[in-house]
């Protein structure tokens, strides 16, 4: 039988780079039957809403999601989807792998982190007003309950994916109250692990200058929301950028896997847009269902198709001429 997969194609080039990763993941052997469901400004225009109930109770009610880039207005229009995914599916944990990448050029060949971001309290919370004109306050949340269980979460992870160490960024040392809470729970739930994982604490901007210095230094990061967003992205700057990095937001129940960087309406419809981002994504949700050797070609595929460097295989953001479809052929002729 067939499993099932929520689809959600996004915004922008987010039809393209879905597109292309389900073809990788079909020519993989992977037994699946897609779902496509509206999110994001398409389905606002066709929906009347960004994020149909619809939408939500197939998630909930098939447990695994790929999810294409969805656009956000800056500082006007309507809330952002990803954060109301986050909360609609209690995905509190949002996990971000980053290595470094064959055939991809960068400063550093030695990466190799998991950052692990509480996905929803803090800053992100969206709580804000104004006091009086010209005066705004935003408030940073935190709670045991939420805390403890992305620690628990974090170490659980790391331990299982045989880790050697867990490290928080953090800045008790000036929020003594909520990153102070943050630190409390996370040291209480590493009793439970002591024996098999070892822990660091950093404040987070010596850790940042740490993490551009020698990231080789660090295995799994953990975060709270603000600074897990912040460190992701700075991260995948390490390895080549947001456009070479998988990402997955999980709960306890269900899990979105989604392609990481923007939407770029500026490309879409183009046909060069890199599937790469969205194809490690599900490879990460192909790990996740338990299909690990269908997994396991993919990332061959992909790994023997950026080492050769062909240019007629690659997107221009990578390095080469290709398109969108050479890319996604390229992987799938490497799987053969």
């Amino acid at each position: 039988m067939s499993d099932i997969v929520c689809l959600l194609p996004g915004d922008g080039i987010g039809p393209e780079v879905t597109t292309a990763a389900r073809e990788v993941i079909d020519a993989s052997g992977a037994d699946i039957e897609w779902v496509v469901l509206p999110a994001g400004a398409t389905a606002l225009e066709f929906c009347g809403s960004i994020l149909p109930a619809r939408t939500i109770a197939a998630i909930e009610g098939h447990g695994v999601a790929l999810k294409g880039p969805i656009s956000t207005p800056v500082g006007k229009g309507h809330a952002s989807v990803n954060v109301q995914l986050r909360k609609k599916l209690n995905l509190f944990a949002a996990v971000r792998p980053v290595r470094t990448v064959d055939g991809i050029k960068t400063r550093f060949d030695n990466v190799d982190l998991i950052i692990i971001r509480e996905n929803t309290e803090g800053l992100y919370s969206g709580i804000e007003n104004e006091i009086v004109e010209g005066v705004v306050q935003s408030l940073k949340i935190a709670t045991s309950k939420a805390c403890r269980r992305i620690a628990r979460f974090a170490f659980e992870y790391a331990v299982a994916r045989g880790r050697k160490k867990v490290t928080v960024f953090h800045k008790a040392n000036i929020l003594k109250m909520s990153d102070g809470l943050f630190l409390k729970c996370v040291r209480k739930e590493y009793e439970q692990f002591a024996d098999r994982i070892a822990y660091d604490e950093l404040i987070i901007d010596n850790g940042c200058m740490q993490l551009v210095r020698d990231p080789s230094k660090f295995d799994v990061l953990l975060l709270e929301n603000l600074y897990g967003d912040i460190i992701s992205d700075l991260a995948a700057g390490l390895v080549g950028g947001l456009g070479v990095v998988p990402g997955a937001n999980m709960g306890r129940t269900c899990a979105v896997f989604e392609a990481v960087h923007g939407s770029a309406p500026d490309i879409a419809r183009k046909g060069i847009a890199n599937p790469l981002a969205c194809i490690m994504s599900g490879v990460m949700m192909l790990n996740y269902m338990g299909k690990t050797e269908q997994a396991k070609r993919i990332r061959n595929a992909y790994d023997s198709v950026l080492s050769a460097g062909r240019p007629e295989d690659l997107t221009p953001d990578i390095g080469g001429n290709g398109t969108t479809q050479s890319f996604t052929q390229a992987i799938i002729k490497a799987m053969k």
